[in-house]
């Protein structure tokens, strides 16, 4: 059996250690100081405007990083490798010694590092080596820290070691990592750098290149698993993010909120954290669609209702071009023109771009002609042929806004064949903007200023733009909870990642929008990134067993095939209240939550938050809303719940959640597994499960 040396045997190794931790905070302050030197010294260095700007601007990046690391400690691992005629496997590690940690420090650029960053190669033996592939690693430690404190040495509380090598697993967890990962939550998300297991490690570890979608069941830790990667791959590729981007999709402002200071913890700074709806407000989003309507924008087809609407307007011309040249007159026959036309329109190109090679292709012709009849023509003589031929090309391949393309298919739908005529009223404008209709011309419609768009439009909107010309994309993407895009938002990330990666992550147990995906395959296809390898995390560490069972029984009544989850998790606590005075139970368990440690989420159907927020503050406990972090006590209504945890969760009247929308139970799923340690269902109806 694997041993584990407790502390107290040798507390020579902790003040060793608490030393080590004082050295490394003294090279950590030297090096915070000399990025700030560096600064000054660039700005002053002899060299080319531009290299000078880049030089400066990457200094000042290194500086502001540095500057903004938060408090805490500088190591949370130590690795020990076999020696030299111990083990073969340990290679260029043999008998060296690692302490690891967020970031890498060193009292030199050159000088061996007292601190190794979670993310170098010899890091990952940290979180893969076992019993049975001990990896060259003799001896794997784990330090305990006191909770709260700033990283102080005195702060290092113990070390927990695991002998490797001898065949046979522990028999338990580690204490430390039990405790750190059960470690009251309040206030933003933390990372997981000390914590990460083995099948995590290998999804943060994957390679840029390669997309994947991780289905995670409640507690399995995939939003960290995102996050996570995101900070690798800074770290693994830093020239290839910085040329294509990393952006982080979330839900919602409030839990991008909640995620905030993960990678900043890890190091890394001014990375784009945005949502959908974020990343295409062309305009304020100023109405708001039928449920109908929305379902409709959404679905799938309206790629191709769009499409036709935008090249409906590319027409054959009607009669042979002239183009005046001097006391010459070039002309370019109509089959000419049919066949330049029809030839750009077969090889697809975006429509800007298909409307610039009909020009370049008619002025090719022109060209031909001009200089057989006397010699090379140049780059400003084809700037004044081209003026003359924009008459022709507004004619056949006009500029299009993507407005105009949109308000023309709300005015009149009947040209959406994909559609039912249920559905094509839907998506009409029941009454036509009076900004359109004064201008008398849907041509119009990009320059006035009072139409007012739906969050659905816009992504309409996106969908033209992106016919129209390709966006700015990002090298690589990391999307949580995106059971919930619908296939049209599919289609705005998939536009951005055309020539990058994807990391999915969400779970289609917890699909809570109307058209949330059913199978990862079909919305991997819309996200453009069909091959991409669908990995399962069943394994929670956050989540308590009794609380996973709970949820397990609701997520047989859900029409999606997952695997259900399993917790490690023997700690937690569950209690079923059944009452006939759902606001003064509430009262109760709050008041009994706040007799432990700990942060506290109270969660009711939206229309019950405000009676729940009543009877608490009559009680006199005062609660913080989802977007005020650290609070102690939380309301929050369960549409704004996914993604959040909290130690204690009271979940209030599960029958009101599942009836609030239509996929309440898929709500209600969510409501249940927020629970970080103990969960108070209180209801005074049935349950629905």
């Amino acid at each position: 059996m694997t041993a584990l040396i407790p502390t107290a045997l040798n507390p020579t190794l902790l003040i060793r250690e608490r030393s080590h931790h004082d050295l490394c905070r003294t090279a950590l302050t030297a090096m915070i100081e000399g990025a700030h030197e560096q600064v000054v010294v660039g700005e002053n260095a002899s060299a080319s405007g531009a290299d000078a700007e880049v030089l400066g601007y990457e200094l000042r990046s290194r500086a502001k990083e540095m500057a903004e690391l938060p408090e805490g400690p500088l190591f949370f691992g130590r690795l020990d490798f076999a020696g030299v005629r111990d083990s073969a496997t340990a290679g260029d590690h043999r008998g060296q010694s690692y302490h690891i940690g967020r970031l890498r420090i060193s009292e030199h650029p050159a000088a061996p590092p007292l601190v190794v960053d979670w993310r170098a190669p010899v890091s990952r033996a940290f979180y893969r080596a076992s019993a049975h592939d001990p990896q060259g690693v003799a001896v794997r430690r784990r330090f305990g820290w006191a909770p709260g404190g700033r990283g102080d040495s005195a702060d290092l509380t113990g070390y927990e070691d695991e002998l490797l090598g001898e065949g046979e697993e522990l028999s338990g967890p580690s204490a430390f990592l039990a405790e750190e990962i059960e470690r009251p939550r309040v206030g933003p998300m933390r990372d997981i750098a000390a914590t990460i297991q083995p099948e995590q490690d290998e999804l943060v570890r994957g390679e840029l290149g390669v997309s994947v979608c991780v289905q995670g069941a409640p507690g399995t830790g995939k939003t960290a698993v995102g996050l996570h990667r995101a900070a690798y791959l800074l770290y693994t590729h830093p020239q290839r993010i910085r040329r294509g981007g990393l952006l982080i999709l979330g839900p919602n402002r409030t839990f991008l909120t909640y995620i905030s200071e993960v990678l900043p913890s890890l190091g890394e700074t001014g990375v784009r954290q945005s949502t959908v709806d974020e990343e295409i407000a062309r305009h304020p989003v100023r109405a708001v669609d039928t449920p109908q309507a929305a379902a409709v924008k959404h679905d799938a087809r309206m790629a191709a209702v769009l499409h036709r609407a935008l090249y409906a307007r590319v027409r054959l011309p009607a009669d042979s071009l002239a183009v005046v040249d001097g006391s010459y007159r070039w002309r370019v026959s109509l089959d000419e023109l049919e066949r330049i036309v029809a030839d750009v329109r077969a090889e697809a190109p975006p429509y800007a771009t298909g409307r610039e090679r009909v020009q370049t292709r008619v002025l090719a012709l022109v060209r031909d002609q001009a200089e057989r009849r006397s010699g090379t023509r140049d780059h400003a003589w084809l700037q004044r042929m081209g003026r003359q031929v924009r008459g022709f090309l507004d004619e056949v391949w006009p500029r299009v806004k993507p407005e105009e393309v949109l308000a023309g298919v709300l005015m009149d739908p009947s040209g959406a064949v994909e559609l039912s005529e249920v559905e094509r009223k839907a998506l009409a404008w029941g009454k036509v903007p009076r900004s359109v209709k004064s201008v008398g011309s849907v041509k119009s419609v990009g320059t006035v200023g009072s139409v007012k768009w739906s969050a659905a439009d816009l992504v309409l909107l996106d969908e033209v733009a992106g016919l129209i010309e390709h966006p700015a994309g990002y090298g690589h993407i990391v999307i949580d909870e995106a059971q919930d895009l619908s296939p049209m938002q599919a289609r705005v990330i998939a536009r951005r990642a055309r020539f990058g990666s994807l990391t999915v992550l969400g779970d289609l147990a917890q699909g809570t929008t109307p058209w949330a995906a059913r199978s990862w395959p079909e919305l991997l296809a819309q996200l453009g990134k069909p091959d991409a390898a669908i990995i399962p995390l069943t394994t929670g560490f956050r989540v308590p067993e009794a609380v996973v069972e709970l949820a397990n029984r609701l997520l047989g009544t859900l029409a999606v095939d997952v695997p259900g989850g399993r917790s490690l998790r023997r700690d937690g606590e569950l209690r079923m209240l059944p009452v006939r005075d759902v606001a003064a139970a509430t009262v109760e368990a709050v008041v009994r939550a706040l007799g432990r440690e700990g942060s506290v989420g109270v969660i009711a159907a939206d229309a019950q938050v405000s009676e729940v927020g009543a009877a608490l503050a009559a009680a006199g406990i005062s609660v913080a809303g989802p977007d005020e972090l650290g609070a102690r006590v939380t309301l929050l209504p369960a549409s704004l719940a996914k993604g959040l945890e909290y130690d204690h969760v009271v979940a209030v009247e599960p029958a009101a959640v599942a009836e609030a929308e239509e996929r309440g139970l898929e709500r209600l799923y969510v409501v249940l597994t927020r629970a970080v340690s103990r969960l108070d269902v209180v209801h005074g109806r049935a349950l629905p499960f």
